[in-house]
C-alpha cells in the first residue's frame, strides 16, 4: 500500500435527485485517528458506507489501503475492521464463540481469549448476545472489528450507550490502535470524545466539507466575541452589567455570558466584581471556543446558505466484512 490509508477525491453520491455528498475530498494516514462529525443527515453514514464498499460513488475516487472498495471488496475485507452500532451477530451466540468464529476468517487474528478480556467481557462469556446490555454489545462489536488486526478501522458511534468505565476502555483501545499504526475513522455525536481522541476532525453538513484540522487548531481559529463563565446561579446580572458597561445574561443556571470581546480590561473588571461580591469563579472561557461551539457555528451558518433536505436513502444490505478464506 502506497500513500494515505484512506483517500477520498471529489466524492459525490446522489440518491435520485437528492445530493447526499458533494465533491468531498479528504485523506487519512496510518497511525491517525480522524473523527467525521456532522448533524443527522449530514452524509457521514453515506461517506463511511462508500469507503466500506456498500455504496457506489456517483462521481469521484475512493481508495482504502490502496484498494477500490467496490472492485476489490474481497481483498479489502482483509485489511479493514468495521464496528457497527447494532446487529450483525446471531442472537444466541456467546461473546467468545463469535470472536472465535470471526478469528477463523483471518490468517493472523488476535487471540480470542485475550481479546474478550481486553474489551471487558471476560465475566460475560456464558451470556448470549441477546441478553447483553447495549454497552456490552458495543464492546463485543469493537472486538469483532479488531480481531483481524486491521490496518484501517471504521467505528460508528463507538461509545454510544456505554457507561463511563466502558467508555474509557474503548477510548484506550482506540488510542492503542493509533500507536500500532492503524488508521481509525470514527463517527460520533460526542464532541468531547472527538476533542480528546482525534488527531484531526472533519466537519461536514449537507454533504459538504465545512472544516478540517486538529481539534485545537479549529477551536483557536474562531475567536469568541464574548466571555463565558460559570458561578453560582442567580447572580444579579443587571448590577453586573452596569458595573461592566456591557450586557450580561444567565444562559442557563450557573452559566453566564458577557456580550463583549474578551479584552484584558473587561476580564479584570469581571473578576473584580465577582471578588467584591464573594462569588467563586468556576470555568472562564474567552478567546477560544469549544469544539461543540465551533461545530454549532459552522453548521448553523451552512444551514442558512443551503436549506435542509431530509435524506432517507434505503440502507444497503451489508455484505460480510469477513474475508473469504483462501483455497489451499
Amino acid at each position: 500500500m502506497n500513500g494515505a490509508a484512506i483517500e477520498v477525491t471529489g466524492l459525490t453520491v446522489r440518491y435520485g435527485d437528492v445530493l447526499a455528498i458533494e465533491e468531498l475530498s479528504f485523506s487519512a494516514s496510518a497511525g491517525e485517528i480522524v473523527a467525521l462529525l456532522g448533524p443527522n443527515g449530514a452524509g457521514k453514514t453515506t461517506t463511511v458506507e462508500t469507503l466500506e464498499g456498500y455504496r457506489r460513488p456517483t462521481k469521484g475516487k475512493v481508495r482504502v489501503w490502496g484498494l477500490d472498495p467496490i472492485d476489490d471488496h474481497a481483498e479489502l475485507t482483509r485489511h479493514i475492521g468495521v464496528m457497527l452500532q447494532e446487529g450483525g451477530v446471531y442472537s444466541s451466540i456467546r461473546p467468545l464463540e463469535v470472536i472465535r468464529l470471526f478469528a477463523a476468517y483471518y490468517d493472523n487474528p488476535e487471540d480470542p481469549e485475550a481479546l474478550v478480556e481486553r474489551v471487558g467481557l471476560g465475566d460475560r462469556l456464558s451470556v448470549p448476545w441477546r441478553h447483553l446490555s447495549g454497552g456490552e454489545r458495543q464492546r463485543l462489536s469493537l472486538a469483532l472489528a479488531l480481531v483481524g488486526r486491521p490496518e484501517v478501522v471504521f467505528l460508528d458511534e463507538p461509545t454510544a450507550g456505554i457507561d463511563p468505565v466502558g467508555r474509557q476502555l474503548i477510548r484506550k483501545e482506540v488510542s492503542e490502535l493509533r500507536d500500532r499504526g492503524t488508521c481509525v475513522l470514527l463517527t460520533t455525536h460526542d464532541l468531547d470524545e472527538a476533542e480528546k481522541l482525534a488527531d484531526r476532525v472533519l466537519i461536514i453538513d449537507r454533504g459538504r466539507l465545512l472544516a478540517s484540522g486538529p481539534p485545537q487548531e479549529l477551536m483557536s481559529a474562531i475567536i469568541n466575541d464574548d466571555i463565558q463563565f460559570t458561578a453560582r446561579e442567580g447572580l444579579d446580572t443587571k448590577a453586573m452589567a452596569r458595573a461592566l458597561g456591557v450586557s450580561v445574561e444567565e444562559r442557563s443556571p450557573g452559566t453566564y455570558r458577557v456580550a463583549a470581546a474578551p479584552e484584558p480590561r473587561l476580564v479584570a473588571a469581571l473578576t473584580s466584581w465577582l471578588a467584591q461580591h464573594n462569588v467563586a469563579l468556576g470555568d472562564l472561557r474567552a478567546a477560544r471556543q469549544s469544539l461543540e461551539e465551533v461545530f454549532i457555528r459552522l453548521t448553523t451558518e451552512a444551514s442558512k446558505d443551503n436549506p435542509v433536505h431530509e435524506i432517507r436513502p434505503e440502507r444497503p444490505r451489508r455484505r460480510s466484512v469477513r474475508p473469504r478464506r483462501k483455497r489451499t
